[in-house]
């Protein structure tokens, strides 16, 4: 059986562990971190990555910890609709879209493998420097939190260590500084009332000036009686830190959404009521040419960090980890198992990094501002007909690999209520 070293314990080193372990293996994660807290805000878990999760058998108690996304509905920055579709199981896909806290997931996906795979199975305060390897073994030098260091033998090594990873570092030392955007994410969750069916996406604004994403992440949360709010919004500011972590205010972005009015929603006064704020550049990495080396794979964010949009870098990660396990359980020479792994995996994911730069099915609300000149429309149809909108976003879904059910035969999945059609 193959001794297999897992550099990262966030969702993905921790999914990556899980499907290795149902295939029989007992690998263990190196983590930098002392401990692992519940942080971060939400994170938007597409149909394909239920399915993942479900395939791991932990989608009763993903359901517990997230909620069911039901529609999705764009807006101008005067609060008009432009576009809405159903998610999930209520279009007709086999899985639900659902809407979680990332900490709560990685927590979750923590406690079960202490459970499945032993309470030694991730060692915490270890973080990884780098490895060296010859024809059989890798060899991974290791520094702990108390400044002891100490190296590890494996005969795989999966890095995923994420945007900062070392490994990757090492294999492409050109891809250490990341693709900045010139736009900053303020990412925000609010404990609030829930709106319109409590399991709606907003996406508001014109992002010639400024986006805003909002949806649920805890339904009756820590049993207020109330829903978590996520919110996103993205604006240009001057920095190009790449920290998860940083600390803001909304001072800098409220008056973007002066004109926004929604019957149902305040978002000035969501903004003015958030919990906590964080602030982060949107940057990626430009797309690798190689995953694999020898018997060292990257995986999830450390090997396609994307922008952080539409749910898709988390969820391609869990697809990540299916695929290294059964390459890996199916393959007996583990390098050219990685290799296949890389060969299914690198060039589809590659052209979704470059989708997400190109603002993906987002680019609908672009469209309307620059067809308007961000003024309010008077019918929609008429700025941007359905059937142009329908086309762009079953183009994307498609893409990341979940096809619009009922595209193929020419249904129209996108829809417009009544009021959207006239402002």
């Amino acid at each position: 059986m193959l001794d297999i070293a897992i550099i990262g314990a966030g969702p993905c080193g921790l999914a990556t562990a899980l499907r290795l372990h149902q295939k029989g293996f007992r690998p263990k994660i190196y983590e930098a971190i002392a401990e692992l807290k519940p942080l971060g805000v939400g994170i938007d878990t597409k149909v394909y990555g239920t399915k993942e999760i479900d395939d791991l058998g932990l989608l009763e108690e993903f359901r517990a910890i997230s909620v069911d996304a039901q529609e999705s509905i764009f807006y101008n920055n005067h609060g008009q609709e432009i576009y809405a579709e159903l998610c999930g199981t209520h279009m007709g896909y086999l899985h639900e879209q659902r809407f979680v806290h990332r900490g709560a997931l990685q927590m979750l996906f923590y406690r079960t493998v202490l459970e499945r795979l032993g309470a030694d199975s991730v060692v915490l305060g270890a973080r990884c420097l780098g490895y060296t390897q010859d024809a059989g073994k890798v060899t991974v030098d290791l520094q702990h939190i108390d400044g002891t260091s100490s190296q590890v033998t494996a005969d795989v090594v999966i890095a995923t260590d994420g945007i900062k990873s070392a490994v990757r570092t090492q294999m492409h030392p050109e891809s250490a500084t990341p693709a900045y955007s010139g736009i900053t994410m303020w990412r925000g969750t609010t404990l609030t009332e829930p709106f319109k069916t409590g399991g709606t996406i907003l996406h508001i604004g014109d992002p010639r000036v400024s986006s805003m994403i909002i949806y649920p992440i805890a339904n009756d949360f820590e049993g207020s009686g109330k829903t978590l709010i996520n919110w996103v919004v993205e604006a240009t500011r001057d920095e190009s830190v790449e920290d998860w972590n940083q600390t803001g205010g909304v001072e800098e972005i409220l008056h973007y959404y002066d004109t926004t009015k929604l019957p149902f929603l305040d978002v000035q006064e969501l903004m003015k009521n958030a919990r906590e704020v964080y602030l982060m550049p949107l940057i990626d990495h430009d797309p690798l040419d190689s995953w694999v080396d020898g018997r060292v794979a990257l995986a999830g964010d450390a090997a396609h960090a994307m922008y952080p949009r539409g749910g898709n870098g988390w969820c391609q990660a869990l697809v990540d980890a299916g695929v290294i396990a059964d390459k890996l359980a199916t393959i007996e020479d583990p390098e050219a198992a990685l290799q296949a792994y890389e060969d299914e995996r690198l060039t589809v994911v590659n052209r979704i990094v470059m989708a997400n730069r190109g603002e993906g099915y987002e680019v609908i609300r672009r469209m309307v501002a620059e067809r308007t000149d961000g003024e309010p429309f008077a019918n929609v149809e008429e700025v941007l007909p359905l059937a142009e909108a329908d086309a762009i976003f079953s183009k994307y879904h498609a893409l990341v690999g979940q096809p619009r059910p009922g595209h193929e035969a020419g249904e129209t999945t996108g829809f417009r209520s009544a009021d959207a059609l006239v402002g």
